[in-house]
């Protein structure tokens, strides 16, 4: 290759880098967009935080537990307790496991089995184990009752729920007409 090979191959790269570089600068002339003074979108936490809040507690206030409870079935709610089971029993003299045994559970005060060390938070939560307080607690334990050890996600649908109610109603001794 000569020496007139490359000044060729030079000027063709030099012309492409000015062609870029001056179509770019065109661009921005043609283009202009003035930037903000601050960059991004201002947010107003407060009021978005109120929001949600009020939000949670209408839908918490919404739930019609009757319609709900309607929407169970018993053999659907077998199946989805397999999820539970991998911590819980629920056969008449089950023992307990990872989490207590939750035979005759339903109308049961809450953290009253014995042999098992609940955690402070479900200790100290006098309460009984409603309808209400099941679905509520299914929905997320660790979000109903803060502080509880149960590392479960939860069961987002309500027929998942209203079926497992249903289920652990049926595992008990004398069973509790739902509504």
């Amino acid at each position: 290759m000569d020496s007139f090979e490359i000044n060729k191959i030079v000027a063709a790269v030099l012309m492409v880098a000015l062609l870029v570089i001056g179509i770019g600068k065109l661009s921005d002339i043609i283009f202009h967009v003035e930037k903000p003074e601050t960059p991004g979108y201002a947010v107003d936490v407060e009021e978005a935080v109120k929001v949600s809040s009020s939000t949670k507690d209408s839908v918490e206030e919404k739930i019609d537990i009757a319609a709900l409870m309607a929407m169970g079935d018993l053999t659907h709610g077998e199946k989805v307790f397999k999820k539970c089971a991998a911590c819980h029993s629920i056969v008449k003299g089950g023992k307990n496991n990872i989490g207590p045994a939750l035979y005759n559970v339903v109308g049961r005060k809450i953290g009253i089995v014995e042999d098992y060390k609940y955690s402070k938070a479900l200790a100290s939560y006098d309460k009984v184990w409603t309808v209400e307080e099941l679905n509520g607690y299914l929905i997320k334990p660790a979000k109903w009752i803060k502080g509880t050890k149960m590392a479960f996600a939860g069961l987002r649908k309500e027929k998942d729920r209203a079926s497992v109610i249903k289920y652990m109603n049926q595992n008990s001794d004398n069973p509790l007409s739902l509504p």
